[in-house]
């Protein structure tokens, strides 16, 4: 055997026996007649002695040994003189009296340590010497047994995982698609799935009443912390059920992980809130309510013909600070460059410093009486100390949105974002459709397959931008964890949905006349939901992206920098496809 124990495992107790390990060197510490070495494995560190007793070409082989060199050590387990409580296995040592060197390694390009002093890039370079480091290994087992929690909890709930297809038809309606020309097939082209959804209202259809998956999904979107082009799902559907069906079995679920892993009891009800209400005080439809700033509408308070600016808005809307009148001016110029930037596109920013004596600055004094602002700080909900941020436009969403980064921006600067508390809720009543300048037309805000609200089903023909989806998104923490909808499983309702999305019956059956075919032999009522995987394990790890939760993440270009992916093909293999490449400047 390679080893009998784990360099991890060691204790106490352990002392006086005869054990092998095997590892890799984190470091070597010479201490002329004493010479120790730390050696790493997957499970932990061990401190490995070498003294006076040491044969000399033992002591030899333990001073050539250099960082990262694999070994393996066979020796006593003894108390350490000098204990280590940072670590487990810092109450004792190993006294070597065997050591085989089995691989030898150059010098890393940076320290493999939890602070270690590689940049990002070149850490996903050599993302395989980056693994060893103890943070992410850790990352990675938490993703683990997070999935072993999920699928036993939907296994005991009588679900069954089905593997689909990785290779599929492109479906042009959602995000852009990731395409694969096919050799067999010459002209033709396979899509990755961006998620698995037609395929699983078929298994409904097929009688799968209760099905999941661990999906791999592919989107050709561009990249932030918390998106990948390649990602992973927790993908589910269930058939004969309702919205709050799927609510309540999603939430227990959540609330299953949270507790498991963090020891976090959420509330036995999951707090509802509609996207209108959602968007009207937070700006965001995946609000963070782990603080306040609640929007407050103020285009009524403010007096008319008094500021241009304000009257010419359709939208005024502020949010307090609470304790943060004493906001200098410098800090308050930041905070204007910050709305005023290109990322976030507000024309400007008001303020009303509510200070502690009861007196009040504002950027707007020499347009309104003190008693006018006095009034609007008020309304607003500000006490003494507060103070009040005010945007305006002329689009209210759009406004809203400026807002919302505004809220997140003073969250941030606030600490008011603790990583180990958890504000979970269920966004509902999302608008079924919405406008796409790019394509002039509406769009479907989830999917064509999600099931209007039955009330607004009327307004389909009338006001289809009024319609409410029966649609369903998990937030934690301001972040989108998960969402699904009710599907369509009305053949006729499913037409009516593609008609208005600007569909002909001809290009409706193109693209999903299996699934349209499908519906004709009896369809069940379903749902479904999918969790983002990544971004589920990185809320539990406390982390703002969900690259150090995947093992092999791509960069902010969407490149493998350690594969040096994606490349140029070899022209034979254009030829096989028959491909000719014709790239634009």
């Amino acid at each position: 055997m390679y080893r009998t124990r784990t360099c991890g495992e060691l204790r106490i107790e352990h002392v006086g026996q005869t054990v092998t390990l095997v590892g890799w060197v984190q470091g070597v510490h010479n201490l002329g007649a004493l010479t120790f070495v730390d050696l790493r494995d997957r499970y932990g560190i061990t401190q490995l002695a070498f003294n006076e007793e040491s044969s000399d070409e033992l002591r030899a082989k333990a001073g050539k040994l250099g960082r990262e060199y694999v070994v393996q050590a066979v020796g006593t387990v003894a108390e350490r003189y000098s204990k280590n409580k940072k670590i487990d296995t810092g109450d004792i040592e190993l006294i070597v009296n065997e050591l085989n060197i089995i691989s030898e390694s150059v010098t890393p390009p940076f320290t493999i340590e939890d602070q270690t002093d590689g940049g990002d890039e070149l850490r996903m370079k050599y993302r395989y010497l980056d693994l060893r480091r103890p943070t992410v290994r850790k990352n990675l087992e938490l993703r683990h047994r997070m999935t072993i929690l999920i699928r036993n909890f939907l296994d005991a709930r009588q679900f069954i995982e089905v593997e689909t297809p990785i290779l599929i038809g492109s479906t042009p309606e959602g995000a852009r698609d990731f395409v694969v020309p096919s050799r067999m097939n010459p002209g033709q082209f396979y899509a990755l799935p961006q998620s698995p959804q037609t395929l699983k209202q078929l298994l409904m259809v097929s009688g799968f009443d209760r099905y999941f998956q661990i999906a791999k999904c592919f989107r050709d979107e561009d990249l932030r912390a918390d998106r990948q082009p390649e990602f992973t799902q927790i993908d589910c559907e269930m058939s004969f059920v309702d919205q709050e069906d799927v609510i309540e079995l999603f939430e227990d679920m959540a609330r299953h992980l949270f507790k498991e892993v963090r020891g976090v009891e959420l509330p036995a009800k999951l707090r509802q809130m509609t996207w209108h209400e959602a968007m009207s005080k937070y700006g965001s439809d995946k609000p963070d309510l782990r603080f306040g700033m609640e929007f407050q509408e103020l285009k009524e308070v403010f007096p008319a013909g008094k500021f241009q600016v304000f009257d010419d808005a359709a939208y005024i809307g502020g949010i307090v600070c609470e304790g943060c009148a004493a906001y200098t001016r410098k800090q308050l110029d930041q905070l204007t460059d910050f709305v005023k930037s290109q990322q976030i596109g507000a024309k400007g920013l008001v303020y009303i410093k509510y200070n502690e004596d009861g007196t009040l600055k504002s950027s707007v004094d020499k347009f309104y009486t003190s008693d006018e602002i006095k009034h609007v700080a008020e309304t607003a909900g500000a006490k003494p100390g507060d103070l009040v941020l005010i945007l305006s436009g002329e689009k209210p969403n759009k406004t809203r949105v400026q807002l919302c980064a505004l809220r997140l921006e003073m969250g941030r600067r606030l600490g008011l974002m603790d990583k180990n508390r958890f504000e979970c809720l269920w966004i509902v009543d999302f608008p079924l459709f919405e406008w796409s300048d790019e394509e002039q037309r509406l769009m479907s805000t989830h999917h064509p397959f999600t099931m209007p609200n039955p009330d607004d089903i009327p307004l389909l023909t009338t006001e289809p931008a009024k319609v409410r989806a029966k649609a369903y998104d998990f937030v934690c923490n301001g972040i989108e964890v998960g969402g699904g909808s009710l599907r369509i499983h009305d053949g006729k309702l499913q037409a009516k949905m593609f008609e208005v999305l600007g569909f002909t019956p001809e290009k409706a059956m193109q693209q999903f006349g299996f699934l349209i075919n499908a519906f004709k032999y009896g369809a069940p009522p379903h749902a479904g939901l999918a969790f983002g995987l990544d971004r589920f394990v990185s809320i539990m790890a406390g982390l703002d992206s969900i690259r150090d939760v995947i093992a092999f993440p791509k960069n902010n270009s969407g490149r493998d920098v350690m594969l040096d992916a994606p490349g140029a093909l070899d022209p034979k293999q254009l030829e096989e496809l028959q491909l000719q490449l014709d790239l634009k400047e």
